[in-house]
């Protein structure tokens, strides 16, 4: 039997842990079992974590060109590329989620993060004015972008890697510092990252890791530590709030994604095929723990007895499986806790008198797999507004599915929740589209399509699902502090 992984911090280019360091395990979603110890960052370490950090701002690394940053972060894309294999085999790890996913969506979109980045921060302009003075010389305004510090990051466990470099390849680019806080549940790609970050020699104390959990822990002494400057999150909104109360004291910035209680809305003009295959993607993959996913789903009356009965069909085909597996197309939840609050939901849906399409309780699996936190794709009919399963997010790999009459009630329906993150629609009537796009109340909706990304564009949520944009220039408005210098001609 092979040695269980020691997993330690990552400070100032060394990982390191106290000698009296606590450990808590890291069990595998797909069977239970224990696959690492996982070092507890103390209040100490995220102290020597953060100083780390700002002694590296002050430091070779603030003292760095663009261009000289920009190849470093193209050295860390192409390192990430040459240990591809590593990186799928921790995120698997981590997750349980299929190769395929990992190998095409994921780590790609991993790597991708610094080149983009990278480019964006090479080739953004600066604004400038020539403005009247009263004696007719005039004056020249420009505007400058400087690194705003030392940024706490607060990664989830979903798609950890993705989402974690979505984070840091930006706050690099600006010349900020990192320190990491990656989910209790997922931390063994941001550790392998730092083996990245002494590769490719960047400066010791700019990129950090600190493992631990949220209250009382490394979560907190992170975004309570009062040399942090800004604070990014990814994660569910009641976490957010308590990362805001804290982010309050010293007025340090905050960028939050969300929730979401994400509408999915499919005319009966759509083409039927394209609409299954992306409703069904967006409903279930990474078993349904995608923030950008479709828990609701609206289908124009003419179709919905016909959809519901297709993507009944495409559900029940999936195949379970451990995730090296190619032939495995669905994954475990990433733990039994939630697992247990997944399953809490399918109960409540039950209850409150849903019709069960498929799915609905827990799958028979191999014996080698019953330790694992597999639940079955689920999909309800039937249920009003007001249930449980229709208002709040699930973060599971189920969708309930509604019939609507008219472009207004779909409308209406869509936007009839406090969260606001993404929807989709499902239409070939282009003027259709660009009228409901307009009216839904979201950050980003997709026409005919579903987790399309052009990382130049503009990401986030209204209402309760995020404060902030991500992507393109959008990030450097929070990476930067941009100021402007006035010059008397």
């Amino acid at each position: 039997m092979s040695q269980i992984k020691r997993i330690q911090h990552f400070i100032g280019g060394e990982f390191v842990a106290a000698p009296d360091a606590r450990y808590f395990d890291k069990r595998s979603p797909v069977d239970g079992s224990v696959i690492a110890h996982i070092a507890e960052a103390s209040a100490a370490e995220v102290n020597a974590a953060v100083q780390a950090a700002r002694t590296a701002l002050k430091g070779e690394w603030g003292k760095l060109s663009t261009d000289q940053r920009v190849d470093l972060l193209y050295g860390v894309a192409n390192e990430i590329t040459r240990r591809f294999d590593d990186f799928v085999a921790a995120e698997m790890a981590d997750t349980g989620q299929p190769s395929h996913v990992q190998t095409h969506v994921f780590i790609p979109r991993g790597a991708a993060n610094f080149k983009v980045f990278a480019d964006v921060i090479k080739n953004v302009a600066a604004e400038s004015f020539r403005m009247a003075t009263p004696d007719g010389r005039g004056a020249l305004n420009y505007a400058i972008r400087n690194p705003k510090g030392v940024i706490g990051v607060v990664a989830p466990w979903n798609a950890p890697f993705l989402l974690m470099t979505w984070k840091v390849g930006p706050a690099l680019a600006c010349g900020n510092t990192v320190v990491v806080k990656p989910s209790e549940e997922t931390p063994l790609t941001a550790t392998l990252l730092g083996e990245v970050m002494n590769t490719v020699g960047m400066p010791k104390g700019v990129y950090n890791v600190v493992n631990g959990f949220g209250p009382d822990s490394a979560g907190e002494f992170l975004t309570r530590h009062p040399k942090v400057d800004a604070i990014t999150f990814t994660g569910e909104t009641r976490t957010g709030t308590a990362i805001m109360k804290a982010a309050a004291e010293g007025m340090r910035d905050i960028s939050f994604e969300l929730g979401g209680k994400n509408a999915g809305i499919v005319f009966a003009d759509c083409n039927f095929e394209a609409a299954i295959d992306g409703i069904f993607r967006s409903a279930f993959l990474n078993t349904g723990q995608v923030c950008l996913g479709t828990e609701r789903v609206y289908v124009e009356r003419p179709i919905f007895e016909r959809f519901v009965t297709a993507l009944k069909a495409k559900v029940e085909g999936v195949r379970y499986g451990r995730p090296e597996d190619h032939a495995s197309t669905y994954g475990p939840l990433i733990s039994q806790e939630h697992r247990d609050k997944v399953l809490s939901y399918y109960q409540k849906a039950m209850d409150e008198g849903a019709t069960l399409v498929t799915g609905g309780g827990v799958p028979d699996m191999p014996a080698d797999l019953a330790g694992g936190s597999w639940v079955q794709p689920t999909i309800w009919t039937g249920l009003p507004e007001t249930a449980a399963v229709v208002r709040e997010e699930i973060f599971g790999p189920c969708c309930h599915v509604r019939p609507f009459d008219s472009e207004d009630e779909v409308i209406e329906l869509a936007n009839d929740n406090e969260y606001g993150l993404a929807t989709t629609i499902w239409t070939e009537n282009l003027s259709r589209a660009h009228r409901v796009a307009e009216r839904v109340e979201v950050g980003v909706t997709w026409v005919n399509s579903w987790f399309l990304r052009d990382l130049r564009t503009p990401f986030g949520g209204s209402k309760q699902s995020g404060i902030g944009r991500e992507g393109g220039v959008h990030s450097l408005e929070f990476y930067t502090e941009t100021r402007n210098v006035c010059i008397k001609l």
